[in-house]
This record gives structure tokens, sequence and C-alpha cells, in this order.
């Protein structure tokens, strides 16, 4: 399953292999895959993406020195993902040997079914080996060696943590374990909506009047925008087209606004863009359009 992208460019073409630009593009969305479920969370996944992307491309030599620039790309966002974890949590150490009853089947084809068609959320109730193993296996793709080479244990540690992985999503997925219902208080809705109504009244004059002087516009993967005269341009490729409404609702437990295409009829959102306020002012805008694998791992409801 590995695709040692220099490599194959090289054997190819006999062209220069891709440079750090080529190779995070094409790798990206499979390590946000992986992120999300490390994190339990599509958003936080794509910050520890980016976190993962800016320590790489410091670190790429670009003279070829790096035999698997796939698995170097891995171990970095794997380590990123840690660091995130830790700094939510105390971790254990759960790495260790376990007794043969205990070694996963890397050929379950019907463990690995389950386990890629699973939400985000059960993932975080696995240690942080077990999590790995079983993301790295079943919705990745890669085999036990590749993946002791990316979080660097040995396979047998990896079979192990792997079983234990896949026994507790099972258990996980058999329980009646239900999320609480998502209610926004009222504050949360009438900021919401408010901000929902204008854009949806093509009001921009008056959504521009929401922005502190300071506001920041993410657009995740494309651009950073800051200041109210910066970030008031973004509101004119909106503008300009009439395909897409806004709805008020939650990405992840967390409140959002949605955006859906008009022409999809099965009312899911196609994209999504979190606010944050201070003062009754919006002081920062993240606007998921151009993060496509980020909105296809979210999980979305009605406010």
């Amino acid at each position: 399953m590995r695709v040692d992208l220099r490599r194959n460019v090289v054997q190819a073409t006999g062209q220069k292999p891709p440079g750090f630009e080529e190779i995070a593009q094409a790798l990206r969305p499979k390590l946000h895959r992986y992120c999300a479920r490390m994190a339990g969370s599509a958003i936080d996944g794509e910050d520890i993406v980016q976190d993962a992307l800016l320590k790489a491309m410091q670190a790429f030599p670009g003279d070829g020195s790096i035999a698997n620039p796939e698995a170097w790309l891995f171990r970095i966002a794997h380590n990123a993902a840690l660091d995130f974890l830790r700094s939510r949590v105390r971790l254990e150490a759960v790495v260790a040997s376990q007794p043969g009853e205990d070694i996963a089947d890397p050929g379950d084809e019907v463990a690995r079914r389950q386990v890629a068609a699973m939400g985000l959320r059960p993932f975080m109730k696995l240690s942080p080996a077990e999590r790995s193993s079983v993301i790295l296996m079943d919705v990745i793709g890669y085999s036990l060696s590749e993946i002791g080479e990316i979080i660097e244990v040995t396979v047998p540690a990896v079979k192990a943590a792997l079983h234990r992985g896949r026994t507790r999503l099972k258990a996980l997925s058999d329980s009646a374990d239900t999320d609480a219902a998502l209610i926004l208080t009222d504050r949360e809705h009438e900021r919401l909506a408010r901000y929902v109504d204008r854009f949806n009244a093509g009001d921009f004059d008056a959504v521009r009047d929401m922005l502190a002087e300071d506001v920041r516009l993410e657009l995740v993967g494309r651009l950073v925008r800051r200041g109210k005269s910066s970030v008031s341009h973004y509101f004119t490729n909106y503008g300009a087209r009439s395909d897409w409404l806004l709805s008020v609702g939650f990405v992840e437990g967390r409140p959002a606004v949605l955006l859906h295409r008009t022409h999809d009829t099965s009312g899911a959102p196609a994209n999504f863009i979190l606010l944050e306020w201070k003062d009754g002012s919006i002081i920062q805008i993240r606007d998921f359009h151009y993060a496509a694998h980020v909105a296809q791992g979210i999980t979305t409801s009605a406010a």
C-alpha cells in the first residue's frame, strides 16, 4: 500500500523527483484520515496535519536523501498527533507484547471494513498505540511492517495493539452508548442565526459590520488573512454565486454554520464554517470550503 512518490517518478519518467509541496499535496487527505481518527475530530485532525506539514517542510532536505518520504511524513504526523494528545491528557505507556491469543489477524477483512466505516469519536476510547495500529492498517491500509516503521515499534507489538484496538471498537459498536442531545444556548443561536440570515440575504455590508477590527480569516488549506479591511474581500466570491445556502447547526458537537449546495437534494452540507466571537464581534472565521478532505469526515446535525 505504500506509495514511494519520489522513487516512482524517477523510475517512470527519469525526471527529477517531486519536491515537498507535491508530496504533501498528494498525501494530505490520507494524513488527515489518520490524524482525525487519532484526535477523534476532523477539525482537530486538520490542525494536527497543518502542524505536521509545517515541521516536515522545515526539515525536508530536498536532495532526495529520504528513502521513503511517505513513511517519513507519516511518522512526523504520528508524532504531532501524540503531541496533541499529550496536551490534553497524560498518556499511559501502552505498547507491550501480548500472549499469542491476543495476536490480530492482519487479513481480517470483516474487521477492517467495520473499522473503516466507523465515525471518529469511538477511536478516542482506544489507547494511542491501539488507535495508531488500527487506523494505519484498517483505515489507511498499511502493512504490519510499515506500521512498525511509522510508529517505531516491533511487528509483534503492532499485532497486539491491533487486536486490542479492534476488540475494543467492536465492543463499542455493539453498545448502546450514545451522545447527549446537542443544544445551542440562546446567545449562540442568536449570533449564528443573525450571521446566516444576513449572509443568505446577500447583505454582506451587515455581515462585515459583525467583524472585529483584528478579525482573522482562514480558508483552510488555502490562505490566511488578518484585519477587517483584508477579510472584507472574502465575501465577494460568495456574493457572486447563488448556488449555496447557509444554515445553523453543529459540526462534531460545535456550533457551526453549515453550507449547502442548492442543487443537492440530499440536504447534506457540502462544507462548513466555524466562527469565534468576542464581545459580540467575530474575531475568527475558519472556512473549510477548500478542505474537502475535512468536510468528508465530519459529523453534522441541524440546530
